[in-house]
């Protein structure tokens, strides 16, 4: 598998759908240590509607797939991280508008516009304990993948590996966005919430795509 259709989108959502609903709980006790605890409902019910929207979506033009479901999103759970996801696959959506098929160098573009997304709506950057230190490290190692001319498995392969780092990362930082901002120091020596919850978003592609 080289190129996804429509019905591989939708059927990746169904994925991502089915990861937030097993990791609730560990999005919850993540979050409770920080923040309000709702990360792992949110992740759930955001996604689970999500699913349900695409399902009885007709639409074979991937773009407007993406931008339905950050609308989906975004009404579901008009919380930050619902927010700042909705943004980041509407940006997406952009990207892939007027395609049927998508490639590896068209999600490498996609996963760098939802990065940029999230970066322009949440006013953040790299490096401040957000989703985006387990994002970028994704969109960047879809792009070196299109330079190397690997598989779109292994590029998913490695791309979730990178996510995974990234997250691995956020222990080494201090929150300075959200309810974490007034935990600075204690945020220290865990992962961020939200960029775990980003992982848990590649690693429904990435599940999908290696599959198959």
């Amino acid at each position: 598998m080289e190129k996804l259709d429509a019905k591989d989108i939708k059927a990746i959502f169904g994925k991502v759908q089915e990861i937030m609903v097993e990791n609730e709980d560990y999005l919850f006790e993540l979050d409770s240590k920080m923040g309000d605890g709702d990360l792992g409902l949110t992740m759930k019910n955001g996604f689970v509607k999500v699913d349900e929207g695409l399902r009885t979506f007709e639409e074979t033009d991937i773009g407007k797939i993406f931008i339905k479901a950050g609308i989906i999103l975004a009404s579901a759970v008009p919380s930050t991280m619902g927010t700042l996801m909705a943004t980041g696959l509407m940006r997406s959506g952009k990207e892939f508008k007027g395609k049927n098929h998508i490639g590896l160098s068209d999600l490498a573009d996609g996963f760098l516009a939802f990065v940029n997304g999230i970066i322009d709506r949440g006013k953040s950057k790299p490096g401040e304990k957000t989703i985006i230190d387990s994002i970028l490290p994704v969109a960047d190692s879809l792009k070196n993948a299109v330079n190397k001319k690997v598989s779109l498995s292994e590029a998913f392969k490695i791309a979730y590996s990178a996510a995974k780092e990234g997250l691995e990362s956020t222990k080494n930082m201090t929150s300075i966005h959200g309810k974490a901002f007034y935990h600075t120091e204690r945020s220290r020596g865990t992962v961020d919430p939200g960029a775990a919850a980003g992982v848990l978003f590649i690693r429904g592609f990435s599940e999908y795509i290696t599959s198959k």
